[in-house]
């Protein structure tokens, strides 16, 4: 007697792929959770910066004492605080202050008594637009010329690059500015070295209708080339100054992941089979050099947001860098403290925004 085996019936067709699906909905859930969780980072990030910002303010006392203790008397200022309610415990300030940002109330500045939210408007689109020509700039420098030192290994360029590179993010902003300033406004007197924009063109653009601030968008809206162009030709010298501060860094990251991705062995099978080295740098290779560039975006936004503090000063570029210096020299603390607050949220939600572009293009940054 032969025993019979039941064998169950195999579909037509391929069989599913259940494991890549698995694996798929894994790296989906994987990359959300990353996100999540950066996102999450940016609450705490946020908070202990406007904790250190509000404490280190208070070191040398209250702002209005600070601001105008040599311009009124004693019983004035005393009427002053009181009024301010800068004579309560820290803490209760502390509480108190944390609830009006909450509520988006940053405070009235002391030296020409204007909402610090108004500052924040009216001079952070300056600061980002030249933060934004800034990138360009260093992006236009690093990432090509590090290209050409990397394929030029240990050569004459290669050398010569490198030494640009160590004297492009080691040369102070302001000196670079101000090299800047007499080679192009002196000796070679062909662009505009202070200013954002000339004076017919600030009042052309100070009756845009809803002004997004940002001069060059708004001579774009209002379709006035000729603006536009001006706007572009004050931005050349302090994008320069502060560009190269970045680029110089772009094109050594660039110049070292190159070499190290030209020795994959990809590269060197293309090579086996007659791809030119102009086409293997240019198209091949450069691609995954340029990820370390995109991880160390965010670090970059926060040197070039802290090195616009010199370059608006230099170049009398009025955003935050410039309002910042003046609010320091008038020792008005509540001004300083939005503005520092602003600029260190700015520098939370770039990096997360720079997380999740580096999670997508490399998965490896999720574990």
């Amino acid at each position: 007697m032969t025993a019979s085996v039941q064998v169950p019936e195999i579909a037509d067709g391929p069989v599913p792929d259940a494991p890549a699906t698995s694996s798929k909905q894994s790296q989906g859930s994987g990359l959300g959770r990353y996100i999540l969780v950066r996102f999450l980072l940016i609450i705490p990030t946020v908070w202990i910066l406007t904790t250190l910002v509000f404490f280190l303010m208070r070191i040398t006392g209250d702002p209005i004492t600070a601001a105008l203790g040599g311009r009124l008397t004693k019983e004035q200022l005393a009427e002053r605080v009181s009024a301010a309610g800068y004579d309560r415990p820290i803490l209760v300030q502390y509480f108190e202050y944390m609830g009006n940002l909450l509520r988006g109330d940053f405070g009235t500045t002391l030296s020409d008594n204007r909402p610090v939210t108004e500052i924040l408007f009216t001079y952070g689109a300056a600061t980002l637009e030249l933060v934004f020509f800034s990138l360009i700039v260093a992006f236009v420098v690093g990432i090509p010329l590090g290209m050409v030192a990397a394929k030029f290994r240990d050569r004459w360029p290669d050398a010569v690059l490198r030494i640009l590179a160590i004297l492009g993010y080691a040369t102070p902003v302001f000196f670079a500015g101000l090299i800047l300033k007499l080679i192009f406004g002196v000796l070679w007197p062909i662009l505009p070295v202070a200013g954002r924009a000339s004076a017919q063109t600030e009042l052309l653009l100070s009756g845009v209708v809803n002004p997004t601030r940002i001069y060059f968008i708004d001579a774009l809206r209002i379709g006035n080339l000729d603006a536009a162009g001006d706007v572009l030709q004050h931005a050349v010298l302090p994008a320069v100054a502060l560009g190269l501060l970045t680029g110089g860094t772009f094109l050594r990251l660039v110049r070292t992941n190159l070499i190290g991705t030209l020795g994959n062995q990809y590269i060197e099978s293309g090579r086996s089979r007659g791809v030119s080295e102009f086409r293997l740098v240019t198209k091949h290779a450069y691609r995954p050099a340029l990820i370390p560039i995109i991880t160390v975006m965010g670090m970059q936004i926060a040197l070039m947001l802290a090195g616009a503090v010199l370059t608006e000063t230099t170049f009398e570029w009025k955003g935050l860098g410039f309002q910042l210096a003046e609010y320091l020299g008038a020792r008005d603390f509540v001004a300083v403290q939005g503005i520092v607050i602003l600029l260190a949220v700015i520098v939370a939600l770039t990096n997360f925004v720079v997380d999740i572009i580096a999670a997508l293009i490399d998965p490896r940054v999720r574990y």
